[in-house]
C-alpha cells in the first residue's frame, strides 16, 4: 500500500481557550474520499484548518506528501501546491473588481517568479476547462461580487481544478449548491479521483450523500467517536453516540 498522502496523529487544537479538538488520529489514502460528519460545535472546521497549517496545534502531528507540518504551519512550496482548499464561505467586502475568469486564473499560477507570456495559452486552456468541468464557464466575465452563494461555491471549486493537485480539503462545500449543481459536483469529485488520482477530504451534513460517495467516515464530536467505511460508521448506534438521541440525516436542498 502505498503511503497515506495525509496523516494526522494525536492532533489537539484550542480554539478560543478551549479544546476544541482532542487526540484526533486518522490517515487518508491516496485516491480516496473521506467524509467528516458531526454535530455543530464539534471542531470540525477546526480541525481542518489545522491541518492545513491554518491554526496553530497545542500538540500532535500533521503529515502531508510524506512532509511534516510545522508547527508555524509552514509546508516546502512544492507540498503546498499540491493542496486544494474550499472553505466554508469566501467574504468579499463590497464592490470586487475581479471576475471569475480572472480569479480562477490565480489558481493556475505558481509562487515565485513568473514568465506570463511563456504559459499565456495553457493558462488560458487550463481556466476555460475548470470553467466547464465546474459548469461556470456562463459566470466567467461576471465580477465575483455579483455572484450568489451557490455560485461562489462552484467558482472556488474552479480554481481548485484549474491545475492538478493530489489533496482537495473541502468543508461544507456542497452547502448552498441546488441538487443538479450538488449531483455534479459529486461527479466531479469522482473523476478527480479515478482519473487524476486526487485524495478527497470533506466536511458535510448530508450523511445520504455521505453514505453514498464516501470510502471512509470520521465521526468527530471534539474526539474521534467513530471511523470507518460509511456502513460501519453511519450506524443508529453510532449516530446517536456521536449526535444525541434527536439525529435526523441530513440533505442539502437549498436552491440558492
Amino acid at each position: 500500500m502505498e503511503n497515506p498522502v495525509l496523516t494526522v496523529s494525536n492532533l489537539c487544537v484550542e480554539r478560543a481557550g478551549r479544546l476544541a479538538v482532542d487526540a484526533v488520529t486518522f490517515a487518508l489514502q491516496a485516491e480516496s474520499e473521506t467524509a467528516l460528519v458531526g454535530p455543530n460545535g464539534a471542531g470540525k472546521s477546526t480541525l481542518v484548518a489545522a491541518l492545513l497549517g491554518l491554526l496553530p496545534r497545542r500538540s500532535g502531528g500533521v503529515e502531508i506528501l510524506g512532509q511534516p507540518l510545522a508547527a508555524n504551519g509552514y509546508l516546502p512550496n512544492e507540498i503546498r501546491t499540491q493542496i486544494a482548499y474550499v472553505p466554508q464561505s469566501l467574504a468579499l467586502q463590497g464592490h470586487f473588481p475581479l471576475t471569475v475568469a480572472e480569479f480562477v486564473g490565480f489558481g493556475f499560477d505558481s509562487s515565485g517568479p513568473r514568465w506570463p507570456w511563456r504559459q499565456h495559452r495553457s493558462r488560458c486552456a487550463a481556466v476555460q476547462r475548470a470553467l466547464e468541468r465546474t459548469a461556470c464557464d456562463d459566470l466567467a466575465s461576471r465580477l465575483l461580487s455579483e455572484l450568489s452563494g451557490g455560485q461562489l461555491k462552484r467558482v472556488m471549486l474552479a480554481f481548485c481544478v484549474v491545475r492538478p493537485r493530489k489533496l482537495l480539503v473541502l468543508d461544507e462545500a456542497q452547502a448552498g449548491l441546488d441538487v443538479p449543481s450538488n449531483e455534479r459536483f459529486q461527479q466531479l469529485l469522482l473523476d478527480l479521483r479515478r482519473q487524476e488520482g486526487w485524495t478527497v477530504l470533506h466536511v458535510s451534513h448530508d450523511l445520504d450523500m455521505v453514505r453514498r460517495s464516501s470510502d471512509q467516515v470520521l465521526g468527530l464530536n471534539r474526539r474521534l467517536c467513530c471511523s470507518g467505511t460509511p456502513d460501519h460508521t453511519l450506524t443508529p448506534e453510532r449516530l446517536n453516540d456521536l449526535y444525541g438521541p434527536n439525529v435526523v440525516p441530513y440533505r442539502h436542498q437549498c436552491r440558492g
